[in-house]
């Protein structure tokens, strides 16, 4: 199972730290990766990290340089540290556990977690 928190309302610029936090499985033994997506919209994948053995991080384009994914293993999770935050990152925001490597098919998600920027 996994369960997403920290969304909130926050104004242009400022940051947001989103939890994934894992139970029944080893967060470290998977590639985990972030999504949004509004209802009725298209998911666009934010962010993913590769299992510990291979340890690399993704970004998309737009958020690259903003966003960072980290893991804390002692805590089974997975964060999405997002700065500078813009009213179009405005979403609701999903982790996912992939079944082999970053962007392949996922076989769990967490529920959604809101962000809204707005000033």
């Amino acid at each position: 199972q996994l369960q997403a928190s920290g969304g909130g309302l926050v104004q242009p610029g400022e940051s947001l730290r989103l939890s994934c936090a894992a139970s029944g499985f080893t967060m470290d033994d998977y590639s985990i990766g972030w999504f949004r997506q509004a209802p009725g919209k298209g998911r666009e994948w934010v962010s993913c990290v590769s299992h510990r053995g291979l340890g690399r991080t993704h970004y998309e384009a737009s958020v690259k340089g903003r966003f960072t994914i980290s893991r804390d293993s002692a805590k089974n999770a997975v964060y999405l540290i997002m700065n500078s935050l813009k009213p179009e990152d405005t979403d609701v925001y999903y982790c996912a556990r992939f079944t082999v490597g970053c962007y392949t098919q996922f076989d769990l998600r967490g529920q959604g977690t809101l962000v809204t920027v707005s000033s």
